[in-house]
């Protein structure tokens, strides 16, 4: 991991007010310890998604290692701008205890997720590997699709395109700590735990 030394992030064009999905008479605690649900983030990293696409955030390429930006941070999320150039990726891994999601706004990213193999073996679509049990099952995020991350979700995420790939992430609570993993014989094995310091890249 790579520590930025920055300013201070700018505010985003769309500010985050949290939780969108707050009702006046009670706080939405269904997806884990934040305010902030999954939808929410999705719905965030989609709309700085359309600001990146717009120009209104600048990417730089590093073809040695992945580039990243944070653009936000507060006490309860924080959001990433982050380039792939072909072959970049990152190691398997979770996102301890915060809730994530990812919009990718140009190429393409190959996500490899941990499955225990019950829930999704009966509707595991054709890009995705054919066995069944557990195991890793891949699938290709384009430009303009999205994806969360709930509590325990483990993946890996890499540009296999020859195009550069860039994605806005988000992440609530922001990230404090990672686990990393590997998986034989269709056992999913932590290796180590490592904290992430305020303003470190994420992936």
């Amino acid at each position: 991991m790579t520590t930025l030394a920055e300013p201070a992030p700018a505010p985003l064009a769309t500010p985050f007010t949290r939780p969108r999905s707050r009702r006046a008479d009670r706080r939405r605690w269904q997806d884990g310890p934040t305010p902030a649900s999954l939808a929410d983030l999705v719905a965030l990293t989609r709309e700085v998604a359309a600001e990146v696409d717009a120009g209104r955030h600048p990417v730089e390429v590093d073809p040695a290692h992945r580039w990243s930006r944070r653009l936000h941070a507060d006490d309860h999320l924080d959001v990433w701008l982050i380039s792939w150039a072909t072959d970049q990726a990152a190691e398997l891994h979770d996102h301890g205890g915060s809730l994530g999601a990812l919009t990718v706004v140009r190429g393409g990213l190959t996500e490899w997720r941990w499955t225990p193999g019950r829930d999704d073996d009966g509707d595991c679509v054709a890009e995705e590997l054919p066995s069944r049990g557990p195991g890793l099952r891949r699938r290709v995020v384009d430009a303009g699709r999205s994806i969360a991350f709930g509590l325990g979700h483990v993946h890996d995420v890499a540009n296999r395109a020859r195009e550069t790939a860039v994605s806005v992430h988000a992440y609530s609570p922001p990230l404090s700590a990672m686990s990393y993993y590997s998986v034989g014989g269709g056992v999913l094995r932590r290796t180590r735990s490592e904290l992430v310091a305020p303003g470190e890249s994420p992936e």
